[in-house]
């Protein structure tokens, strides 16, 4: 059964990263190794024991587990909830937008709008006969 192992390493640099990645790397039954330098955290995915993850690491730095659990995670329904969500969003904002526009062009009604003017010299493609 493939573990998901999650822990704390105190390293410093680029240099102790590929160390350490080195050293976990050579444990059989290893199926993923990832590293978050941004919170020191290392993952493990596979089917290796934790305390002979932390045994290799503990040699040249300290190492401290955060959790264990399994690899696969089950799969929420919440996210098409939240793309719901995201739509109603979306369309909410729309609109007040537009609520907005009327409701300006109500207090200023010579509110101008603005059409694109092309000329035939700005158009390549235009024929103009002189």
């Amino acid at each position: 059964m493939t573990k998901k192992v999650v822990l704390k390493l105190d390293v410093h640099d680029i240099k102790d990263k590929q160390k350490a990645m080195k050293a976990v790397s050579s444990l059989s039954g290893l199926e993923s190794l990832a590293m978050d330098m941004n919170e020191k955290k290392l993952t493990v995915i596979g089917n290796v024991d934790p305390v002979d993850v932390v045994n290799k690491l503990r040699k040249s730095w300290h190492a401290e587990i955060l959790t264990v659990g399994p690899a696969k995670e089950p799969e929420k329904k919440k996210d098409d909830d939240k793309k719901k969500t995201e739509e109603e969003k979306k369309k909410e904002s729309e609109k007040q937008i537009a609520e907005l526009l009327k409701l300006y062009q109500s207090y200023n009604p010579h509110c101008t709008q603005y059409y694109p003017v092309y000329s035939s010299e700005e158009d390549p493609n235009s024929c103009v006969i002189c």
